[in-house]
């Protein structure tokens, strides 16, 4: 059994950077202190589908391991495969292998940057489906998805988030059972949506993603409202939350996941980290 870390790990996700080019995220967030970098796939940043894609993933990976930060690799760009649907296809929907391949790719990023896993969400399902065949047809997605996962010996970490099918962390388990309880499934906990929509806790959630916790995304938020907040802005009492996240032997990233801050990035994550240090104490 892995002896508890004597400090949690603190990163930020690059979707909170889109007016900076990549490599001087990076920079930002090294200068600053931070640990590692939840890094978004997308046109931006880093293009899956880019031609010369092998050649920038290994460009990435010595900018990564010149600055010492670890990585996890993110799908949730909302419109980077339907510019008018936020975060379709689904598993679920029609187009079901658009989403396949992009999560078979994040997959093969993600070992050649040494990411220990790939973040994903289930998206709605479909208006008028049935939810046990929303349940199946996610769940099928999934098992196809570990194949891949298997081969890379990278685990997937799935999200719960708001007003999606897979929403609460019950959720994320009941999916987990589907795919037969796969060792390379995870969960990535956001403390925010859990606050914004379980009804559980804060401190149950973590509690109850424990056994799965891979990912943690953070930032603050209102019960109901889904919007990103800085922290102190919003309701979520944090030191008792990371106090969990250390005592449980969390060794993954804990990543800040604020988009709307990017006209003032670094401040912001500075602020963030500031905060997280203070609350971590």
């Amino acid at each position: 059994m892995n002896a508890p870390p004597t400090h949690l790990k603190f990163g930020y996700g690059t979707n909170g950077f889109t007016h900076h080019r990549l490599a001087d995220v990076l920079t930002v967030l090294a200068d600053l202190g931070y640990d590692g970098v939840a890094l978004t796939l997308d046109h931006g940043h880093l293009d899956p589908y880019a031609d010369d894609l092998p050649r920038r993933v290994a460009v990435l990976a010595r900018q990564l391991a010149r600055h010492r930060l670890d990585v996890t690799v993110e799908t949730g760009a909302p419109y980077f495969l339907d510019p008018w649907g936020k975060h379709r296809p689904t598993l679920m929907s029609g187009g079901a292998e658009q989403r396949i391949d992009l999560l078979r790719r994040a997959i093969r990023i993600a070992a050649d940057l040494g990411s220990p896993t790939v973040h994903l969400c289930s998206g709605p399902a479909p208006d008028g489906l049935p939810e046990q065949d929303a349940w199946k047809r996610l769940a099928d997605g999934v098992r196809t998805v570990l194949e891949t996962a298997e081969r890379c010996g990278v685990a997937l970490a799935f999200e719960p988030e708001p007003y999606m099918f897979v929403d609460t962390v019950e959720r994320c388990l009941e999916l987990a059972r589907r795919v037969d309880g796969h060792e390379l499934f995870g969960i990535t906990l956001d403390i925010g949506h859990a606050h914004c929509v379980d009804e559980h806790p804060v401190l149950d959630c973590v509690a109850l993603a424990a056994p799965l916790l891979r990912n943690v995304q953070i930032e603050d938020m209102r019960r109901g409202v889904h919007q990103h907040l800085e922290f102190g802005a919003g309701e979520i009492d944090f030191p008792p939350v990371l106090a969990a996240l250390r005592d449980l032997g969390h060794h993954g990233l804990v990543s800040v996941e604020i988009q709307g801050g990017s006209l003032d990035a670094p401040d912001v994550a500075r602020r963030s980290l500031e905060f997280l240090r203070a609350a971590a104490d």
